[in-house]
């Protein structure tokens, strides 16, 4: 099982906005991140708006490809890409880029 951990910013003025978006995430959407393969699938934000993502899967590039496969997926991109900073004209999902893990207790 991979852990997986990633960090993206989320801009200052959309902090709430963001906050209620993800206490009512579409039930398709859940759904398409369990089948494809994203477990114990967690975001921490911080106040300043660091958002911090956990996820556990046997294949991180599956999971993602599982879920770049989905047309809820591509809806939620679409919706969600304006709530954060320097994505360079890349997706949310495709700037999750993993974090080198360098302890981990068991």
């Amino acid at each position: 099982m991979q852990r997986v951990c990633f960090l993206l910013k989320v801009r200052a003025d959309r902090l709430d906005e963001y906050r209620e978006r993800h206490a009512t995430v579409w039930p398709e959407m859940r759904a398409a991140l369990s089948a494809t393969g994203w477990h114990n699938y967690s975001l921490f934000l911080r106040e300043d708006g660091l958002l911090v993502g956990y996820l556990e899967t046997e294949d991180f590039a599956a999971a993602q490809a599982g879920m770049e496969a989905t047309g809820v997926n591509a809806r939620w991109q679409a919706e969600m890409a304006p709530f954060f900073e320097s994505l360079d004209g890349a997706r949310p999902d495709e700037a999750m880029t993993p974090l080198t893990e360098v302890f981990h207790l068991a």
